[in-house]
């Protein structure tokens, strides 16, 4: 039965990778590396073994990555086979083409470019991508609390980790959540709409299910299970029984910001507008700046 992540990147960067492999490791979470002992007899074997115990595929994107022959048999076999790819980005000004662009499109990447500026930056990518394995994989996976001899060193104790329920959606700039408020809209007459607001602190009500669907994602609400929405004619943020187009969005990073906080720009493929707050309200723009900014939790 599948029941590791594997790294599969090309030799440049290597001891970047090996970095991650061991802090993955120390946090509880069953990692395959093939210069960490996954690489035993016949090399092609044992990739594919590797490959084929993997619940999912971490590739550390770069041009050479793309070049190589080996990562894109690794990562056509992981795509074959279906496993659950997280995408890791290293290489500023740069975007996947070719198979490693059809492969990973519409996946949202975690970003790693300048990850080694200092040891902060370093630890915010890496929650961003234990963060993004639970979420897509964490019920598969078999966590370990972390090894006691990392636990007993001053301040450097984690929780386990362990996968949410949904996504949470906090504004850059306002520091507000996507909130579920379930109020009834009362016009136009027949509408079973109700409404989504802004709130400061975070609950069940702002946690919502990413579905993926034909080219765009579906948001659930995990308390009401209604569908997140937008109606560009009123400027509203709405949440329906059951999707359509209006509740149809496209989720990408959003590769202006420097903070490795996950950050995203979410935009709602029937009208094109990408969702933003402006004045402590939702309002859908036609193209992106600052108010255009969320961050994942």
């Amino acid at each position: 039965m599948p029941s590791h992540i594997m790294l599969s990147y090309q030799w440049d960067d290597q001891a970047l990778v090996r970095n991650i492999y061991a802090r993955l490791k120390d946090d509880g979470l069953p990692v395959w590396m093939d210069i960490e002992g996954g690489v035993t007899g016949n090399i092609n074997d044992a990739m594919a073994a590797g490959v084929e115990e993997a619940v999912v595929m971490c590739p550390f994107m770069t041009p050479a990555y793309q070049a190589s022959r080996s990562c894109k048999k690794e990562l056509n076999y992981a795509d074959t086979r279906e496993v659950i790819i997280v995408p890791v980005m290293l290489t500023s000004n740069w975007e996947a083409s070719e198979w490693l662009g059809l492969i990973t499109a519409g996946l949202l990447w975690v970003d790693f470019r300048n990850a080694e500026r200092d040891e902060e930056h370093f630890e915010m990518c890496l929650r961003s991508l234990e963060e993004e394995i639970m979420f897509n994989a964490g019920h598969l996976l078999a966590v370990e609390e972390p090894p006691r001899e990392v636990v007993d060193q001053p301040g450097a104790s984690k929780p386990r980790l362990e996968k949410k329920p949904g996504r949470g959606f906090r504004h850059a700039l306002s520091k507000l959540y996507i909130h579920e408020s379930g109020e009834q809209i009362i016009h136009p007459p027949g509408d079973t709409s109700t409404t989504v607001g802004l709130i400061e602190t975070p609950g069940d009500y702002c946690c919502w299910v990413e579905i993926k669907a034909n080219g765009c994602k579906y948001y659930r609400n995990v308390v009401t299970n209604r569908y997140l929405g937008f109606d560009p004619s009123r400027n509203q943020v709405h949440s329906e029984l059951s999707p359509s187009a209006t509740e149809e969005w496209l989720m990408l990073v959003d590769e202006t910001d420097q903070s490795h906080q996950r950050a995203v720009t979410i935009k709602n493929k029937h009208s094109g507008r990408f969702l933003a707050v402006q004045n402590g309200d939702f309002i859908g723009l036609t193209s992106y700046n600052e108010d255009c900014k969320w961050f994942l939790e």
